[in-house]
């Protein structure tokens, strides 16, 4: 499949509906909204059910066949008539004849008339003329020596007759019996266009018959770091080195959020080179997502390599950087680039800035691509479970980090937007609104459910 089939974005130029430039401050609904409408559920496809695991179901569909497809016995026993073992007791059992067994998958099953049994097995069809199974637990196991615990060797009489089975209990009619169509019927609606596509929906399909199905697939996301700092793990620091922590974190993400995410190492300072591995990306990228470089600082590189990636040939094309009014994750940069017009988010290089800034704004972007109804997670209202009032700065929308447990959140640790280790530990995104400078102990909160 080309690239292109996957491709998602329409191709006006972000941006083009809000006011920008260095001078505007974008909300934090403006930029979402703003990136959705630049990003399109990619173009259908038809894969084999183990491959479109994870994958959003396009059409509704529909059971060509009742299951179970018929009526089966659900343990090892006999299939018998309701009549012939009525009234049976540990004194007074029923004698039937035996005559013969119906193991699963068989495709002419035996007959069962009045005074006889069928040995039957675990899923195996209710042969014509019974009514109800009688568990192998309930009769002697055709040994004639009374109640047994399981199945045993047939006791075949004189001249190779299957033999007798004594039966101690009655059976109700349909007892152990799963009905043709107590699972789904043919005709019923089986899947709604929309699920995704987990485990037990795969079974589902498998059972009614379905080999293939049409859905969407799961976006191509490229996590890409920068900072000529950063060293892999297990690697050995150097002086003012740090290990990149950014592009796995967001690579964990973005699977989280259903993609199949790609993680590049870390990319040094030096505009040609981030420029060279973006295009080199773009191959295998639906969506490309970059951590660090967005601020105002010298070495801003991610700004410097896209400011002017335009393509002449491409109109639209182009990454435009903002100012959010936001804490953490005020630098934001969003755009399409490449000849596909692929989307291009660049977000802050602090951890916990990098980490909000896609919960925000690229794990709807990724469910947007998946043809998703619901992009965003859950919201609540909560109880603020602190010790001392929350401040924020006025202006800008705060997200902090919490735990969240039956109807109240907790804060974890401080506003800093380094602290990675406090957000190990939480659950939740509390939400302070741009005109609130302080919360107190107790105040009804926004909370943002991420788990």
């Amino acid at each position: 499949m080309s690239s292109a089939a996957h491709r998602a974005t329409g191709h006006d130029h972000p941006g083009t509906d809000h006011p920008s430039g260095p001078d505007h401050l974008w909300s934090v609904q403006d930029h979402l909204d703003d990136i959705l409408a630049a990003v399109r559920p990619l173009d259908p496809i038809e894969l084999n059910l183990l491959d479109a695991q994870g994958c959003v179901l396009v059409d509704d569909i529909t059971v060509p066949l009742s299951l179970p497809p018929f009526d089966n016995s659900s343990m090892d026993g006999y299939a018998v008539r309701v009549t012939d073992v009525a009234g049976a007791s540990e004194e007074f059992p029923a004698v039937l004849e035996v005559v013969g067994d119906v193991a699963a998958g068989q495709a002419d099953p035996l007959s069962v008339g009045p005074g006889q049994a069928a040995r039957i097995m675990t899923g195996a069809p209710l042969p014509p003329g019974a009514e109800t199974v009688v568990p192998v637990e309930w009769t002697d196991g055709g040994l004639g020596e009374g109640p047994v615990a399981g199945m045993r060797a047939r006791s075949l009489g004189p001249e190779g007759a299957e033999g007798h089975v004594h039966v101690y209990r009655p059976a109700e009619a349909g007892a152990h019996v799963r009905a043709q169509g107590s699972d789904v019927r043919s005709g019923d609606r089986a899947l709604e266009a929309g699920t995704v596509l987990g485990p037990p929906q795969i079974a589902l399909l498998a059972a009614i018959g379905r080999g293939k199905v049409r859905v969407r697939p799961r976006p191509r996301v490229v996590v890409l770091s920068t900072g000529s700092e950063l060293v892999q793990p297990d690697e050995e620091l150097g002086a003012g080195q740090i290990y990149d922590s950014n592009s796995f974190a967001l690579t964990a993400a973005a699977r989280d959020a259903g993609a199949i995410a790609y993680r590049v190492g870390a990319v040094a300072d030096d505009a040609e080179t981030l420029r060279a591995t973006i295009e080199d990306q773009l191959v295998r990228a639906d969506l490309m997502v970059t951590t660090g470089g967005v601020s105002v600082g010298a070495y801003d590189v991610v700004k410097e390599a896209l400011a002017h990636v335009a393509d002449e040939d491409e109109p639209g094309s182009g990454v435009d950087f903002r100012t959010l009014a936001m804490q953490p994750g005020k630098p934001q940069g969003f755009g399409s680039i490449g000849p596909d017009h692929t989307p291009l988010l660049a977000l802050p290089g602090n951890p916990v800035s990098s980490y909000v800034s896609f919960e925000l704004f690229v794990r709807p972007a990724i469910r947007a691509l998946m043809g998703l109804p619901d992009i965003h997670r859950p919201t609540v209202t909560a109880t603020l479970a602190a010790k001392k009032p929350l401040s924020s700065p006025r202006g800008r929308r705060q997200f902090l980090r919490g735990t969240y447990t039956d109807g109240s959140v907790a804060p974890v640790g401080g506003s800093g937007s380094h602290l990675v280790a406090a957000l190990a530990h939480a659950d939740a995104l509390i939400v302070v609104p741009e005109d609130t400078e302080s919360v107190e102990p107790g105040a009804e909160v926004e909370v943002v459910l991420l788990g």
